[in-house]
This record gives C-alpha cells, sequence and structure tokens, in this order.
C-alpha cells in the first residue's frame, strides 16, 4: 500500500517547511461502539481504541502556562468516545474518518490553536473473524 509512505512523506515536507511541528499524543483513548460490517456488531457492539496525534502551534501555551492558551485535550478525548458510542457505521474507514473530520473542527474556543492536521489510529482488538487473534488498525491523517 501507498498510504503510510505517502503520509510519512506529507508529515516530513510539514516539518520542513516548519509547520505542525507541535503536537499532543492522545493514547489508549477506549470506548465500547456499535461501527462494523456484520450485522450482530451493529447490535451487540465491541470495544474500540483510539490512538490520536493532533498538530498544531503549542507556543503560546508553552509561554503563557494558560490552559486557555492550549487544545484541552480532555474535550479531544470525550469527542472521540462520543463518537465510537454513538456511530453506526458499517466500516471502521468511516469512523477513523469521522473522528478525524470533527478533531479538525477543534477547538470551540477561538483563542485557542487550531488543530492543522490529525492522525488516528482506530484499533478493534477483538474483530469476529474466524481463527484470527489480532487486532486491526486503521491509521488515517487528514489536513485542515
Amino acid at each position: 500500500m501507498t498510504i503510510c509512505p505517502y503520509r510519512i512523506t506529507l508529515v516530513s515536507t510539514a516539518l520542513l517547511l516548519n509547520r505542525y511541528m507541535d503536537c499532543i499524543q492522545l493514547t489508549g483513548i477506549r470506548a465500547y461502539g456499535y461501527t462494523g460490517f456484520l450485522p450482530e456488531e451493529q447490535v451487540l457492539g465491541q470495544w474500540f481504541e483510539v490512538d490520536l496525534t493532533l498538530w498544531l502551534d503549542l507556543s503560546k501555551s508553552g509561554a503563557s502556562d494558560r490552559i486557555d492558551d492550549t487544545l484541552d485535550y480532555r474535550n479531544a478525548i470525550e469527542t472521540v468516545k462520543q463518537l465510537i458510542k454513538t456511530s453506526k457505521f458499517a466500516l471502521v474507514e468511516r469512523l477513523a474518518s469521522a473522528i478525524a473530520e470533527v478533531l479538525l473542527q477543534l477547538p470551540a474556543n477561538p483563542n485557542q490553536p487550531v488543530v492543522e492536521q490529525v492522525r488516528v489510529q482506530l484499533s478493534k482488538p477483538a474483530a469476529p473473524i474466524p481463527d484470527f487473534g489480532g487486532r486491526i488498525t486503521i491509521d488515517i491523517t487528514r489536513t485542515r
């Protein structure tokens, strides 16, 4: 697949341009949801896990030490959990994209820095596939 090398190139280019240098990483977000291709997945549900990387300018909050000058990541975590709990998509690719779309809309406070780029790693730790004990992870990067 060429998706991951493209993403790496995008991030490297952004770093060379001195954009998106700062990031917040949020790992281990876990919620129970009803996204899945099989009918029982949308009825019985399953656990999902999300890791996020949010690229934004943290220089103002780094200088001021004020929560009002940064993205309050508690909101990002709660947003992801709510999306997982309430969405009923057929594909995890769609759920990952929906998470990215909403996070790129943050923040609600105009004084806070804007999320310029987001990486969403969405995992199904127990996918209902016979004789498969691994996890399935969708890894997408989206830019504003």
